[in-house]
């Protein structure tokens, strides 16, 4: 039986990491895929957006399917979907083939994102979640630590396809995972409809309340600042700092290990804060870090290591703003909590899909249009915050919280 349940544990992280290895792999090869397709960096940088569109759209689209269908049959769906897309992504031969694969691609891999965590909330009772998802955590948590990594040695020594090539391997031994040793949690639901409208009411239901939208803002405008992060990143520290594929691949694992540490004292800070004032903290040093950060850029008194240190600290400020805000969010939708954490994943997603995409718009020969970025979001993530804290809160568990650092890390 413990056999078993760590097998369950090890799928459903494998599940969870599909995002972030989608994202984080490829970081590496960004200017060789623009050399390799005649186009820029810049143009590279919207298969990145993109990608992110297609998470944003699909988790509104799985959230009914593995309520009407059971978790399994939407989930095989998209895992093919996801096959499929990214054996085109690895023969794209123009960057608008590759970005369009590539938001299929996201269409297909956000099923596993969605369904785990179903999965979970099906199996195992609510006094058991924490300690699940924190063996969850231990399998999510490589996924940003190595998979730039990886993808920049096989960047360097393969070229810049085989990381697809890699992405499809993983996803077949997902899928045999998926089929041997996944039980299907949830029994298909005929009653629960799929028309437009209905579902369109029950998101908007959930949308007008202040609980929702005031810390989805908060948590999805401050993530943001991430995504203008690593969708900068690439062609700040390859391409203005002259690292190689390699050495990038090491310092996003480096910056990536602050943000999991920061969630992880997160949840001691809890014993003694509130969500809402951990949040308020958070953003107000990260909004000092953010303008400090632009100002030395701007000025030009900064180099590698000073900027590493400086984004550093502003990516662990993330490590506690998104899991409470996350938390807060979802604290009033118990009986709704499916259809709402895949509203917020939508919002969250999306503005960030627009944030990747204003830096690839904006990109120049500086740092400016990155740091600029984040600078930016985590000020007005702050004062959306200060101006809606007094609306009426529901303090979330401690389980809900060791939960969204699941979620956020994923998001890496």
């Amino acid at each position: 039986m413990r056999t078993k349940r760590y097998h369950l544990i090890l799928i459903l992280g494998l599940l969870s990491t599909i995002g972030p290895f989608s994202i984080d792999m490829y970081l590496p090869a960004f200017p060789a895929i623009a050399l390799g397709l005649h186009t820029t960096t810049a143009k590279v940088m919207l298969s990145f957006s993109s990608f992110f569109i297609g998470i944003s759209v699909g988790q509104l689209i799985y959230g009914p399917l593995l309520e009407r269908y059971g978790r399994k049959k939407p989930l095989y769906i998209g895992l093919v979907i996801y096959f499929a897309a990214s054996a085109g992504c690895a023969l794209a031969n123009s960057v608008n083939a590759l970005i369009a694969f590539r938001l299929l691609q996201a269409l297909g891999g956000c099923a596993g994102m969605v369904a785990s965590r179903a999965i979970v909330r099906d199996l195992f009772e609510v006094k058991d979640s924490a300690k699940i998802f924190s063996l969850l955590m231990l399998v999510v948590a490589v996924s940003p630590i190595i998979a730039p990594t990886v993808g920049g040695y096989v960047t360097a020594f393969l070229g810049w396809r085989y990381v697809f090539l890699m992405l499809i391997l993983v996803t077949m031994m997902i899928l045999v995972g998926v089929h041997f040793l996944l039980p299907e949690s949830k029994t298909p639901d005929t009653n629960h409809s799929l028309r437009p409208s209905s579902i369109a009411k029950n998101y908007w239901n959930i949308l007008i309340q202040p609980q929702f939208y005031v810390f989805t803002l908060t948590g999805s405008i401050a993530a943001s600042g991430l995504y203008a992060y690593i969708s900068g990143s690439p062609h700040v520290f390859i391409e203005l700092f002259k690292v190689t594929e390699e050495e990038y691949g090491w310092i996003f694992a480096l910056l990536a290990l602050g943000v999991i540490t920061a969630s992880q004292v997160n949840t001691l800070a809890l014993r003694r804060y509130s969500s809402e004032q951990l949040i308020v903290y958070a953003l107000s040093f990260q909004s000092v870090v953010g303008v400090t950060l632009l100002a030395l850029t701007y000025s030009g008194w900064i180099g590698l290591h000073m900027t590493g240190v400086l984004i550093f600290l502003f990516l662990c400020c993330q490590g506690f703003i998104f899991p409470n805000a996350s938390a807060l969010t979802l604290a009033s939708f118990g009986h709704s909590a499916g259809n709402a954490s895949a509203l917020m994943g939508a919002v969250q997603m999306g503005i960030g899909a627009s944030v990747s995409g204003l830096v690839s718009f904006m990109q120049n020969d500086t740092a400016l249009p990155m740091v600029g970025t984040m600078a930016c979001c985590s000020l007005i993530a702050f004062t959306i915050i200060f101006i809606g804290r007094r609306t009426a809160v529901k303090q979330p568990s401690l389980e809900e919280i060791e939960e969204e650092d699941v979620e956020m890390v994923s998001g890496l």
